[in-house]
Formats: structure tokens, C-alpha cells, sequence
């Protein structure tokens, strides 16, 4: 199983424990009196069974503020999410930090910043290099790349999924548009794995019948959930920062209470993506402050009152075109925040101009980012030994401490050492040839392309994959949408 990061220290905590029942309690009146909209008879049932006030008509459900609450203790801390191979499996919750895999909708060339449709082939060497990387420790659905080309959209997610489980054994997350929860379903099975099932609501608070749909599906198959509600404030969401937790959170209960009506006990990861928007121009703002406030005050909800593992995905995106300082100064204080307040897992690795586009190089350089964030959560030991007051003693006012023992052995567990970034002296780098961290990154890709060998699928799984794509291929045509 992949290790991740242990956070040493309790989470930073920015809502006093008055504020944390302010919004929780407000979380509970929306449902209670407000509702939610779930778009599927099926689900509306069974949530009546449990003591929902239902309206058929308008296909709202009103939560009493008991189900969510039991729907919260139902909700393990922690859950198992098994691999393709074995040693590539994770258990989110608790204490422990995962890195997630980015997204882009195409490939955006690394010198340009100039985006186009990626072919098979550039997904599937991106899916190889961030399967090489150590801190990439699972994927999302739809990743790398939203669409690829010659590929029909609404085989998009299918396929994606396929194309990662035949280049990466790490664990993946599903998707549910269209049905696609059907076919990622079958695929993970054919090669042994799980996939999280994602449930994503749309906000404000309702749930369309495909995300309905997935719940029931993915659950069937024992698989945990990824539930999320992507909203704008001052959009989908009040524009301020408490207004917008209330909102948000509950819509995540919401889908909560319907997950655990289906199975009490099935393992959840709840996902915070809360954007903020440009009020001049109405286009979405990334890597912000609010962002950062509304990730920290919902991990201190979910991780330290609901006690179910948090995902943040503030963090993948910035505004910025091209690899630049401000691409780098957008993503790492969101990072950083995420893995301060208690995030489990938190998505990073190459995604560049908002959602748009996905390049494996920066990925590469984000490798370096996460596990700079990692060694920080993990905080350092004090001990005796770690402290060295003989070796302070013995060095005194005079000496230095380059040729002790303690430097020797503890020197590479103290700090992280960046394979991309650059560490080298003025003169050093002047020599070397002025080599970029971009052209570092870009001579590690080839490196990776040149040397690195995924574990691929066995033949049999090959064509059993192949034919669950061509089942899903005769499936959409028959519905007209191929």
C-alpha cells in the first residue's frame, strides 16, 4: 500500500468551535426547510422511506436534521481503495495526505502556452509519466485530458478510464456522465481494482439523475464514493466565504444522507472545489484567498467534526497561460492551506489555464511541489538524538557541525532535496549551461519516456477491456449520441 504523508500535528483549525456549529446548524435548516433536489424517483423513495418529506412534483426531498446527522455517523473515517496492484492501494482518512493527478480539457504546449487536442498517444504518455511519479498517488476521472482525439465525447470518460488502468497500476476515481459509471464499473473489475464512484452534485442544491444513477451503481459494486458540488460564489453560491460553506456543506450532507440510505457504512470522500468569481468580468478566479479560507474552514468541518475524509481541488488550477511565476504563486498557498487544515487527498499535478489545459511536464514539477508539502505536514521529531545537545556541546562556540555524525546520517530526513528545482551555486548554474527548471523537467520526461516501464494489463484483461469499450461504443449508438 502507498504510504502517503503522515501530518505529525493537529490540523490548523480557522472557525472557532462556536463557528463550526453555526455553520454546521445552518447546514442542517437548508436541508430541513429549503430541501434538496434529487432528480430520480428511485432515490426520492428510498429517502422517504427514511423519513424525508417528499414532493414528487418538484422532486425535492426536506432532510429532518436527524438523517444527517445519522447519515454523518454512518460515514466511516477512513476507507480502502484497492489497485490494480496491490502495493499501489491507499486508505484515505485519518491523518494521512494523498496526492491527486490534475486535469485539463487539452494538451497546452509547454513553451507557447498554446492549446490543442491531445492525440492517444500524448494521454498516454501522460498517464505513464504521472504513474512514475512518486507523490502522484491516484487519478481522477477524465485525467489526463478531457477529450482526446478521433475520440466521440460521450466515450470520452470510458475511455480515459481504460487507458489509465492499461498505463498505471494506482487507483483511480470514475466518473458518471452519460452512463459512463456502467463501463468504468467493468473495467476496474476486469483488472481487479476499485474506482471511487463519483457523485457530484449541482449546485445549488440539487442532484441530477445521472449522479443518482452512479450512487446506486458504484455502491452495488462495493466501491467508496467521491462526492463533490463545484460552484462559483456569488454564482451557484453566496458570494461571501461563510454564506458559501453553508451552501456547499449542504449539499455535500445531502448526498451523504442518500449514500448511506443505499448502504449504511460505505466509505466517502468529500471534495471541496468552491471557486471564486471575477465580479468586473464574471470569469472564474482561481488560486485566491476566498478559495484558500473556504478549503481551510471545510476541512476543519469535515476532518475534525464529521471525522470523513476531505479532498481539496483548489489547488489544480490557476489563471495563468503558461508555466509561469504566477502559475506557481496561485497553486502553492492553496496547496499549502489544504495540507495545513487536514486534507486527505489534494489535486496538483499539471493542470494549467483553469480547467482547460493538462501538460506532463509541469506535473513533473509539481512532483517536487508535493513532496516539499508532504515533508512539511510531516513535521520533524524532538528527541534526544534529534536535538544533539552533546553534539552542541562538544561542537561549542568554535567548531561546526558539517563533519558530526548527526549531519551525516540526518542531513537527507531533515529536508527535501527537489529533483527539478534548482539548488546549485551562482557559478554552478553558470557552468551547467543556465539550465531552467523547465528544461530540467523537460530532460526528465525524456528521461522517464526513455528508461520508465509501466506495469501494463495481461492480454486477457486487454481484450476484455476492448470489449467492454466496443459493449459501450453499441450502447450510445443505440441511444443516438455516437
Amino acid at each position: 500500500m502507498q504510504n502517503g504523508f503522515k501530518r505529525k500535528f493537529e490540523p490548523l483549525k480557522i472557525l472557532t468551535y462556536s463557528q463550526v456549529e453555526q455553520i454546521h446548524t445552518a447546514s442542517l435548516n437548508v436541508l430541513d426547510e429549503v430541501g434538496f433536489k434529487y432528480e430520480s424517483n428511485r432515490a426520492l423513495k428510498l429517502l422517504e422511506e427514511h423519513g424525508c418529506r417528499v414532493d414528487y412534483k418538484t422532486m425535492i426531498a426536506k432532510i429532518p436534521p436527524s438523517l444527517v446527522e445519522w447519515a454523518i455517523t454512518k460515514t466511516p473515517s477512513s476507507f480502502y481503495l484497492k489497485a490494480r496492484d496491490p502495493g499501489k492501494s491507499i486508505r484515505l482518512g485519518g491523518n494521512t495526505l494523498y496526492f491527486m493527478n490534475s486535469t485539463g480539457a487539452r494538451y497546452v504546449d509547454i513553451d507557447t502556452g498554446m492549446v490543442t487536442m491531445p492525440t492517444m498517444e500524448q494521454n498516454n504518455i501522460a498517464v505513464l509519466i504521472s504513474d512514475s511519479l512518486d507523490s502522484v498517488n491516484v487519478f481522477p476521472s477524465y485525467t489526463p485530458y478531457f477529450e482526446i482525439e478521433g475520440v466521440p465525447p460521450v466515450m470520452s470518460c470510458p475511455v480515459s478510464c481504460a487507458q489509465r488502468h492499461r498505463f498505471s497500476t494506482k487507483p483511480s476515481r470514475g466518473a458518471q456522465p452519460s452512463d459512463s459509471f456502467i463501463w468504468e464499473t467493468q473495467i476496474a473489475q476486469a483488472v481487479g481494482a476499485q474506482i471511487m464512484g463519483c457523485v457530484e452534485g449541482a449546485a445549488p442544491l440539487s442532484l441530477a439523475e445521472d449522479p443518482c444513477n452512479a450512487a446506486f451503481y458504484y455502491l452495488e459494486a462495493d466501491f467508496p464514493i467521491y462526492i463533490a458540488s463545484g460552484s462559483i460564489m456569488g454564482g451557484s453560491h453566496p458570494i461571501t466565504i461563510a454564506g458559501a460553506s453553508v451552501s456547499h456543506n449542504a449539499e455535500l450532507l445531502a448526498i451523504i444522507v442518500l449514500l448511506q440510505c443505499i448502504k449504511p457504512g460505505c466509505g466517502v470522500i468529500a471534495n471541496n472545489f468552491v471557486s471564486a468569481m471575477n465580479m468586473s468580468t464574471g470569469d472564474i478566479n482561481f488560486g485566491t484567498a476566498a478559495i484558500a479560507l473556504h478549503q481551510m474552514a471545510f476541512n476543519q468541518i469535515w476532518h475534525s467534526l464529521y471525522k470523513i475524509p476531505v479532498n481539496n481541488t483548489g489547488s489544480a488550477f490557476s489563471n495563468a497561460k503558461t508555466i509561469d511565476y504566477q502559475l506557481g504563486a496561485e497553486k502553492l498557498p492553496l496547496a499549502t492551506c489544504s495540507a495545513l487544515s487536514g486534507a486527505n487527498l489534494i489535486v496538483l499535478h499539471g493542470g494549467v489555464t483553469a480547467e482547460l489545459a493538462y501538460n506532463p511536464v509541469l506535473a513533473i514539477i509539481d512532483d517536487d511541489v508535493a513532496k516539499t508539502i508532504g515533508r512539511i505536514v510531516e513535521g520533524f521529531t524532538v528527541s534526544d538524538e534529534t536535538i544533539g545537545l552533546d553534539v552542541i556541546k562538544e561542537v561549542g562556540s568554535s567548531g561546526t557541525f558539517l563533519n558530526t555524525k548527526q549531519t551525516r546520517t540526518m542531513w537527507k530526513t531533515e529536508d527535501y532535496m527537489p529533483k527539478i528545482f534548482d539548488k546549485t551555486s551562482y557559478q554552478e548554474w553558470i557552468n551547467s549551461g543556465k539550465k531552467t527548471v523547465l528544461e530540467k523537467a523537460k530532460a526528465r520526461y525524456e528521461e522517464i519516456l526513455a528508461t520508465y516501464k509501466p506495469i501494463l494489463v495481461t492480454p486477457e484483461q486487454d481484450r476484455e477491456i476492448d470489449r467492454i469499450l466496443k459493449e459501450a461504443t453499441e450502447y450510445y449508438k443505440k441511444k443516438g449520441l455516437i
